[in-house]
């Protein structure tokens, strides 16, 4: 089984750490004919390999898929370095999973992935995410830089479990080379590269863990961050208020009703539960609500449907 790392040349955000990445120690080109001809160049180091494209970060679909076609490798999991863009233009290192579930069949996804989809979310998006701030930390970029989680969104398709590490918030930040350099360092040791274990491998001796599936709030999910940064914290997909939508006539709002409450909001839970499922075998998902963020007709609805699938609440002291 291998890691896939993917950058893309058109963004100093993505291409930065993979040049950061590239050089350190035990990196060897291994050609993929196939993937070349398609001008995807490709190395490796260990059980990693690493992918360059040419083209958007989220534009290059299946290449789990394509790159065990082209070589015959089992892919375990895919991780993409990329840029975060924000209206704050706040300096950020920020980790999340992908898709997007929310969407009805024939919307036009607008940053690529499928209506109706989210792969599965890798499980070192926690523990990297508590990595990652320490590697910031011990390199002076915080308080400047925000490390953050994201919630689930945009694509490429993928169907192995995924995340994404981007460097925010704007053209002055993505070129930082010390930024680059953290995140290449949170690969690096992540995935025991240097000789360390492997940080965030989900194991047979992790089933029954408890796994948080954040549900409500904004797009950087503060009341999940506040769990998630807790060592031992295993975290799933994070669905923000947008990918909730939901639909509010009147006559739903009362005794937890979910029948008349339209839009996709139970598609998007579904999904999202599934996809981590998926990704954590044998865990325990419990859904984490920004209770703050919902209506009473809202979270009433969500707490119904989430007991029509056997899906429990968990509180904050559940999860560590």
């Amino acid at each position: 089984m291998v890691t896939i790392v993917v950058a893309t040349t058109s963004d100093p955000a993505s291409i930065n750490p993979a040049y950061a990445l590239l050089a350190m120690p035990g990196w060897l080109p291994v050609p993929a004919p196939s993937l070349l001809q398609q001008g995807i160049k490709s190395f490796a180091n260990k059980n990693v390999r690493f992918l360059q494209h040419d083209k958007g970060i989220v534009e290059e679909d299946d290449l789990d898929r394509r790159w065990e076609e082209a070589t015959g490798e089992a892919v375990d999991e895919v991780i993409f370095f990329s840029k975060h863009t924000a209206v704050s233009n706040r300096p950020a290192l920020t980790v999340h999973p992908i898709g997007v579930p929310h969407l009805r069949e024939g919307d036009v996804p607008p940053q690529g992935g499928r209506p109706g989809w989210a792969a599965p979310p890798d499980p070192r998006i926690g523990p990297w995410l508590r990595l990652l701030k320490k590697l910031a930390q011990s390199h002076n970029l915080v308080p400047e830089f925000e490390i953050t989680l994201e919630g689930t969104h945009h694509g490429p398709i993928t169907i192995k479990p995924t995340m994404f590490l981007e460097i925010g918030s704007t053209d002055e930040y993505w070129k930082r080379q010390d930024a680059a350099k953290v995140i290449a360092l949170l690969v690096w040791e992540g995935l025991g590269l240097g000789g360390g274990a492997a940080v965030g491998n989900w194991g047979r001796e992790d089933e029954r863990n408890k796994v948080l599936l954040g549900i409500g709030g904004g797009h950087y999910a503060p009341r999940h961050m506040d769990i998630v940064m807790k060592e031992g914290v295993w975290v799933g997909h994070l669905l923000s208020g947008y990918s909730l939508p939901m639909e509010d006539p009147s006559q739903s709002k009362e005794n937890g009703n979910t029948d008349g409450i339209g839009g996709t909001w139970r598609q998007s839970i579904k999904v999202a539960i599934e996809a981590t499922k998926s990704a954590f075998p044998g865990g325990d998902v419990l859904a984490h609500l920004d209770h703050k963020s919902f209506k009473g007709w809202q979270k009433n609805a969500i707490t119904a449907y989430l007991g029509e699938l056997s899906i429990k609440i968990g509180k904050p002291n559940d999860f560590i």
